[in-house]
């Protein structure tokens, strides 16, 4: 049963009730995060990611009456949703994020009780969930674009700056009112992680969603105002970020920064990158981290893509970190180049490498994208009679020696090259492009079996048995993430027992690996190995 907007709704308790709002002609429970003072309110899509929340008029607001069993758990808890991935060999579990609405009272650091009932790294979670519940910055200036934001980040912006931002855009100076629990944040307040969260807080309470960042888009540096940002755009001379190149195809560069020598350029990278990754913990010190950076280069400079970060040492083999496409960039492969790259790195280093956890949901999406495609690919070599690419073969025997062809130009079929990026050189060959199977262990499981037919003819099927751990080890992949994705592409339905009883076997046969192929569209490499510059 609904009721007729009113003033009431205003002394309601924020993210302790749902209301109704329509949009996209459909009925959406929401929370309300947030009340301003010019009729508008600021609310989360129950059931949706963060980034979705929004300014929304407070007469499209509709109370609704909902039992405790029908509200979402997220309502009747009260408390935010940790996101926990447990991943046990054979089961992975990878859970989706549910955000939190409610801001939960922060309790005095001082008293004798909340010291002997919280310690300061949980007074600073509650900082950083009470300051991060709302985007403090509306778009983004970036270069030629202006970027919607979809998460916090905490830039430390100062009052100062602030106030001299909004001088400079034209916009009145505003009070802005204190939070409890959150300190003012001055030049020398950056003491302490939640003195630096504080830090880019007040810009949501001064403007609301109109709130902007300037970001150089040659070296990530921030300003609060575009004067500002003008001075320095004309001044900065970066044509391309520091560090090495590691991967360099016609146009497109990957280059490799060191967190512990160039700082400041990863301090400003990493928070723009946090205006679109929220469930990684951001911090200041980038020592222990590599950075990997896509660009795209013209005849003046090259242009940041986007870029993922990896631990130096990780002592669970992670191979990244977080990883970000620039929205404006997003939709075209290279977060696939750069998924690719970062396994290609744990293949080099000898580790079968995996992405640190919790993964978002954009994240779940674009990897399991990368395992099934790279499954798909070595059943698909594994499963041919001939190696991929052969025309024909021709022998003088009563049958083909299998074990002896080799890769060569003139028996393969020389297949139209697919639509790449601009600016890349066209590939000679597409030998070497994926892991082969002929050259690994798994050859000496390989049995061919030819049976004759009645026109004189033969047919040959190729039988292999493996397990899941050689499929796992001939792929650089994790044994969890490689059964994630086989069950989630429905590789993993044909079930078979032994005669014993004791063991079970699960059958694929290249048709099945072809119509996983067809279904989720599965591409050949973005990455190309010659041209990895390691």
């Amino acid at each position: 049963m609904t009721e007729s907007p009113s003033s009431s709704v205003r002394s309601r308790k924020l993210g302790k009730e749902a209301f109704l709002v329509r949009k996209n002609s459909i009925d959406q429970l929401v929370q309300v995060l947030q009340y301003r003072g010019d009729g508008r309110a600021y609310v989360h899509y129950m059931g949706s990611d963060k980034r979705l929340d929004e300014w929304i008029l407070e007469s499209e607001l509709r109370s609704v009456e909902l039992d405790s069993d029908t509200l979402p758990s997220e309502v009747t808890n009260g408390k935010r949703k940790r996101e926990d991935s447990i991943s046990q060999v054979g089961s992975p579990v990878i859970s989706a994020r549910a955000s939190s609405l409610e801001k939960t009272p922060l309790r005095d650091a001082q008293s004798p009780a909340s010291r002997d009932l919280i310690t300061e790294e949980e007074f600073d979670i509650q900082h950083h969930k009470q300051i991060t519940a709302q985007r403090n910055f509306d778009k983004v200036n970036f270069g030629q674009w202006q970027i919607k934001t979809w998460y916090f980040s905490p830039y430390p912006l100062t009052e100062s700056e602030v106030e001299e931002g909004n001088a400079m855009q034209g916009e009145p100076s505003i009070s802005t009112a204190k939070i409890p629990g959150v300190n003012r944040t001055t030049v020398r307040s950056h003491g302490r992680t939640s003195d630096l969260l504080a830090g880019g807080l007040t810009r949501s309470h001064l403007t609301g969603e109109n709130s902007t960042l300037w970001v150089c888009e040659r070296c990530f540096k921030y300003t609060a105002g575009g004067s500002t940002w003008e001075l320095h755009a004309k001044k900065c001379n970066a044509r391309h970020p520091p560090g090495r190149k590691v991967y360099q195809r016609g146009a497109h560069t990957i280059w490799e920064v060191d967190g512990a020598k160039e700082k400041l350029y990863c301090q400003n990278l990493s928070l723009f990158g946090k205006l679109f990754i929220d469930v990684k913990t951001l911090f200041f010190d980038c020592d222990n981290f590599l950075f990997y950076i896509l660009t795209d280069a013209d005849s003046q400079r090259d242009h940041v893509l986007g870029f993922f970060s990896k631990e130096k040492i990780s002592y669970d083999d992670y191979n990244l970190a977080c990883i970000i496409v620039l929205p404006p960039y997003q939709r075209k492969g290279y977060g696939m180049l750069m998924i690719e790259f970062s396994y290609e790195l744990s293949r080099r280093a000898g580790k079968v490498g995996t992405p640190e956890r919790p993964l978002s949901d954009l994240g779940l999406r674009s990897y399991l994208t990368y395992w099934v495609a790279t499954l798909v690919r070595f059943l698909r070599r594994l499963l041919s009679v001939l190696p991929p690419d052969y025309l024909q073969v021709t022998a003088d025997q009563w049958a083909p020696d299998m074990s002896q062809l080799q890769w060569r130009e003139d028996n393969m079929v020389r297949r139209k090259r697919p639509k790449g990026w601009d600016g890349e050189v066209p590939e000679i060959s597409s030998a070497g492009q994926t892991p082969n199977p002929f050259d690994d262990g798994l050859s000496t499981l390989r049995k061919i079996e030819t049976a004759p037919n009645q026109d004189g003819s033969a047919t040959s099927h190729v039988v292999v048995q493996c397990t899941l751990a050689e499929i796992a080890r001939a792929t650089n992949l994790r044994i969890e993430d490689a059964a994630f994705a086989l069950n989630e592409c429905g590789l993993l339905v044909h079930v078979q027992t032994d005669s014993a009883g004791t063991r079970e076997r699960i059958g694929i046969t290249r048709e099945m690996v072809e119509a996983v192929a067809k279904e989720r569209r599965v591409k050949e490499m973005c990455m190309s190995l010659a041209h990895v510059l390691l």
